[in-house]
């Protein structure tokens, strides 16, 4: 089974201004080196004449990190970044910390601080997820069923899809570990009339568990 993950849903940035210095942190979902280099590329041209474009990021496949401090003393950019994405156990994903020197030095701590802060904001306006790896079902009912059987699957599953046919159908995404029990509950209501298949697994997110 593959093990469920965290990841930004979206694109997203945020700002904020330190002792004159303006930082902006950029988040990206990506899926590969490829994407992440490309997303950094299209930053620094975006903002060719900031002091720095700091970055780290993080891919599921191969559990590969990286970091630039671009020009910032060494450990004082870059590792927060990535350190702000590992303790948030985020995968997937590109963050690029844009800073327009003020004039104020911030010092070893005021770097550390001002880049992690604004890794945390660029995460939080990507809007990171719990990706659930979940098998994709579907089952058919009679209408006399379907009050009792949508009512399990509501309360066990996510609903997906209803169609009204001949007779109902009911797509949904569940837990794989959690489909005997569903299976079960289902056979018990329906006298063993109704089954569920099972048409794939995939990642699905959750935001209630974040």
């Amino acid at each position: 089974m593959a093990d469920d993950y965290k990841t930004p849903t979206t694109a997203g940035s945020g700002e904020f201004v330190e002792k004159r210095s303006r930082f902006i942190g950029y988040c990206m979902p990506v899926a590969t080196e490829q994407e992440a280099t490309d997303f950094i590329a299209q930053i620094r041209s975006r903002h060719w004449d900031a002091r720095h474009n700091v970055y780290a990021y993080s891919l599921r496949e191969g559990n590969i990190k990286r970091y630039s401090d671009d020009g910032e003393p060494s450990g004082t950019a870059g590792m927060p970044v990535l350190d702000v994405i590992t303790k948030n156990e985020v995968y997937n994903v590109c963050v690029v910390v844009t800073r327009y020197f003020g004039g104020i030095l911030l010092g070893t701590g005021g770097l550390v601080r001002a880049y992690s802060q604004g890794a945390k904001l660029a995460l939080d306006a990507g809007r990171v997820a719990l990706m659930e790896y979940c098998a994709v079902c579907s089952l058919r009912c009679t209408y006399n069923q379907y009050g009792k059987v949508s009512s399990i699957i509501i309360e066990n599953a996510a609903l997906d899809d209803t169609l009204y046919e001949a007779d109902v159908v009911l797509r949904f995404h569940v837990k794989p570990e959690k489909l005997p029990a569903l299976a079960k509950k289902l056979a018990d209501a329906t006298a063993g009339e109704v089954k569920i298949e099972t048409e794939k697994e995939e990642f699905f997110p959750s935001f209630a568990k974040i």
